[in-house]
Formats: C-alpha cells, structure tokens, sequence
C-alpha cells in the first residue's frame, strides 16, 4: 500500500459527493437552482476591502508567518473592541490561511496521534473528525465534554454558535467546561466564526474574562472573515488566546510555510478596523432568515436553535434524505443533517446564503 492510500484510508467518504443527485434534481427546475446547501458568501465583498487588497498588490516577498505588525495591531484591537478580551498582545494571536485548513491539520501541529483523542461536539462540522484521523488519533463526539473521561483527552472542540445547529452556549456554560478542561488539563479550541452573527442569542467568547476568569491559559478562539466580510476567497481567519499554545504553532507553521499571502493580510486590516460593512451584511442576512424561516415553518418544518449563525436547522420528522429529495423536486437543495453527525439523520441544514432574488424563489416555491 503507498504513503498516500494509506492516509487516504484514514478519511471518511467525502460526503457533499452524496448530494450530487440531488443538485441534478434541483438544477432542472424551469426557474433554476436555488442552492441553500453550502454556507459560501454570495454578497460583493465590501469596496475598502478590494480596496485595500489591491493597494498591497504589488508584494514581491514573501509575507511572514507571523502577520505583519498591522495585522496584528488589528487582530488584538479587534478581539478587545469585539470580544471584550483583555490582555492580548502579538503574542496572543497568529493570522492562518482560513479555517478550514487550521482544524484539519491542528491535532498534527499539536504532535497529536494513536493513544491521544480529540473531542468534538455531537452535531458537528466534520473537518474536526478529519483532522483527528490525519493525525492518527482517536476521536469521539459529545453532548456535554465535561462527561467525557479525562484519560488521553488532549483537545476539546468548542463550537458556539454551531454549524450547523446555530446553538449557542451561554457565558455560563462556557465557564463551566473551561474549568472542567484546565482541571484536566485539556486544551481547549474554541470555534467561534458564526459569533458576530447571533439573531435570538448574544454569543460570548472564551477571551471574554467571564469565561475565562482573566487568563488565556488552555484556551485558544478561531475566527474567520470569511462569514462576516464575505471573505471565504480570500482565505483569513486567526487564532487568539494562549501564547504557550500559540508560539510552538507559529514556529511549526514557519516550517511549513503556511503564510497567508501578503495582499490578503492587508485586506484583513481593513475588514477588522470596520463594524459598518459588517452591520450591512448582517442586516441582509437577518432579512433572509426571515423569509426563509416563515417559509419553512409555512411548509410543515420545525426549527431547532438557529438562534444564530448561517442556517436554519429544520425537521419535517423524517429521513433528512427524504426531505433533501422533496426540496429538490421544488428546484431547493439543502444539506442533509447527518453529515454533521447520526444525530442529525432527521434533520436540514438551510442556509441563509443565496442572493435575495433566490430566497424570494425559494418562499414563492415553499408556498
């Protein structure tokens, strides 16, 4: 067997292949596909954005690892201003090259394999389980991590709000699994890219001093400009909290040039030093949620959480395969709930972004 089939066999099937079918279906509707399955930002990203992108176009260098000073200035003011995080320093934050690629290969980073485990929520984001298996550690979901068994537990993804339920864990919870990991010594990621998008909750971060009683020991955010500044092409996101956690990861991504490129790191300066276009974006998906949520409910679905986020997680009370079909025949595709999980096997991930023109498709359809 080669090196690469035998990481290969590591791997899940990639389930989004699944779905393939079932677009067919949709896309052959007379008035067209309305494609809710996938969380991709459809909006322009913000002019000061492209703005600031094309003014650092010309960068012949290589950009560091690390960020430039900017970014990193903005990252701290961000996390402060945002969080209510207090503290943090360049040495608390560390640019990475999107989200998706920090999760599947942190538990390698961190030196993790076979004897090691990584915990991760019951309905979850199924890159935490890929970066388990590409670490070669063990791996195991959950509905409260504090009644996990502590032995060879060595990181514990947070995700609040979640995708795809959009549930959202109260300061207080937080606190509470905190103190249970640094008790045992479990570190703890916190996945928190949803969180300036909550509609029926405020989402916390575990910076806030509330939840972490003032110090960023064993704690570490992800966060994201992809669903806030429609920046999932640019590939920006960062990780905050512990520096003991943060400057061996810094020094092992040096290694392996995970830079992100230098054009992008202006970019995120701009985007982070601005609330208004982020408000603007908000306002658009709080309208589309309102429709697609009357429409749904309309059409005999019950929503579970969604109380912020990107989606709607919504039930009819049969297979999520069935329901994938019947909004497919109606030109609508979703994403099916056990992808996140067999917890999820009744359940639709719907979401919220598709332009206006389609949501108002998708309500006349569901009507």
């Amino acid at each position: 067997m080669s090196a690469v089939s035998a990481l290969s066999d590591r791997l899940p099937a990639f389930p989004w292949d699944r779905l393939a079918p079932y677009k067919k279906t949709a896309a052959a509707h007379p008035d067209g596909i309305v494609d809710l399955s996938v969380g991709t930002p459809v909006d322009p990203v913000p002019e000061l954005i492209r703005k600031a992108l094309v003014d650092a176009a010309d960068s012949p260098g290589y950009p560091t690892v690390w960020g430039t000073p900017e970014l990193r200035d903005a990252i701290t003011g961000w996390t402060e201003r945002r969080l209510g995080a207090r503290g943090i320093t360049h040495h608390h934050v560390l640019p990475v090259v999107g989200s998706k690629e920090l999760v599947a290969w942190l538990p390698t980073q961190l030196g993790l394999g076979p004897g090691d485990r990584v915990a991760f929520p019951r309905l979850a984001y199924p890159t935490y389980e890929v970066g388990a298996r590409l670490a070669g550690a063990g791996y195991e979901a959950y509905d409260d991590p504090t009644d996990l068994d502590p032995a060879g537990l060595r990181l514990l993804w947070l995700n609040s709000p979640s995708n795809p339920t959009g549930r959202v864990l109260s300061g207080g919870e937080l606190a509470r699994i905190v103190a249970w990991a640094r008790a045992h010594d479990v570190l703890v990621l916190s996945d928190e890219c949803y969180l300036e998008l909550g509609w029926e909750a405020d989402p916390v971060s575990v910076l806030h001093p509330d939840v972490n009683g003032g110090s960023l020991d064993g704690v570490v955010a992800v966060h994201s400009l992809s669903k806030r500044s429609n920046l999932a092409g640019y590939r920006a996101a960062f990780l905050a909290g512990d520096p003991g956690v943060l400057g061996p990861l810094l020094e092992i991504r040096k290694h392996g040039g995970m830079m992100t490129s230098a054009p992008t790191q202006a970019a995120a300066v701009a985007a982070l030093a601005d609330d208004t276009h982020v408000r603007e974006q908000r306002e658009r998906y709080a309208a589309r949620r309102a429709l697609l949520r009357e429409a749904l409910l309309g059409h005999g679905f019950r929503i579970e959480h969604s109380e912020a986020g990107l989606y709607l997680w919504a039930t009819r009370d049969e297979s999520c395969w069935a329901t994938v079909g019947r909004l497919a025949d109606l030109g609508i595709l979703v994403a099916p709930g056990d992808f996140y999980g067999p917890a999820g096997e009744r359940f639709v991930r719907v979401a919220l972004t598709a332009t206006d023109e389609r949501v108002a498709a998708a309500v006349r359809r569901l009507a």
